[in-house]
């Protein structure tokens, strides 16, 4: 896909995750706006995956899970501008009974989703499963896990680190969300995890470093690199720099939208930074 439409994608799904978590007055507005460049480049421009018909096993194509399963709304529009389910049903995001619960699930039978997700730090652990289980079956497709960078105060993924490394799962690619931010604050004044890279690579894994994260071109790059590093007996970490609240200035660099919906004023500023591009659900 072109430049020009992915970035088109991106401002849409940005609307889409504002006007989600408006309608709801509840989510998680920050993160998802932060990694949806991610999301798009993933899904649009990198990934080999098939929308319908939605495999549970996900043989045969890549994999995606969401270990910080709350920035969900993000993934949720990605996932019905690619195909998975009607667009109309982002309208339902967090009601009751539901499909697209406030954290992903797998009860709901949503298409696109594999793993529930957002009890922080077990993301790592089942990607590595999934990858493990494409290995025995000879499947030539990559597992990728996204990581809130809060999350990585969770003990489970620096085992999930060392088992990855130890077994050499290197059909599995990580993708760290690094903004700095987490629900209490800055996450260096939390649990600072600096120096991430070096914390990687002790671990035994290939890292890459993404800083400009919302430049749909560099993140096309570094998830490439990414792939030309798999496969050679470690497993690979793209550590992505982004910003909490992108695209809503008064939303950015922000802890405190992690997890609070717009008022009617905020959300009316909001949208008028992100006009309507491909159509509103």
């Amino acid at each position: 896909m072109a430049q020009a439409e992915l970035e088109r994608l991106a401002a849409q799904v940005r609307r889409d995750v504002i006007r989600m978590v408006y309608q709801a007055q509840s989510g998680h507005p920050g993160g998802a706006l932060g990694a949806t460049d991610l999301l798009v480049a993933l899904y649009f421009g990198h990934m080999r995956h098939v929308p319908q018909p939605f495999s549970e096993t996900g043989i045969g194509e890549d994999v995606f899970i969401l270990s910080n399963g709350h920035i969900c709304a993000a993934w949720y529009a990605v996932l019905a501008r690619s195909g998975y389910f009607p667009l109309s049903e982002l309208a339902t995001f967090r009601r009751i009974n539901s499909r697209l619960q406030g954290h992903p699930a797998t009860k709901e039978k949503l298409p696109g989703v594999r793993v529930a997700t957002g009890s922080l730090g077990q993301g790592l652990s089942v990607g590595i499963g999934v990858a493990l289980g494409k290995r025995l079956l000879g499947d030539p497709h990559r597992v990728y896990v996204m990581l809130g960078d809060g999350e990585l105060n969770e003990g489970q993924i620096w085992e999930a680190a060392l088992f990855a490394a130890h077994h050499k799962v290197d059909n599995l690619i990580a993708i760290v969300d690094r903004n700095y931010k987490q629900i209490d604050g800055d996450t260096r004044a939390v649990m600072d995890t600096d120096p991430l890279e070096a914390k990687w690579a002790a671990f035994g894994w290939a890292v890459l470093s993404l800083r400009e994260a919302h430049s749909l071109p560099a993140i096309l790059k570094a998830l490439e690199e990414a792939v030309a590093q798999s496969n050679q007996g470690r497993p690979v970490v793209l550590i992505a720099y982004t910003t909490m609240g992108k695209g809503v200035d008064f939303m950015e660099n922000d802890y405190r939208w992690h997890g609070k919906p717009p008022n009617t004023e905020e959300y009316a500023r909001a949208l008028a930074q992100l006009p309507e591009v491909l159509g509103d659900f």
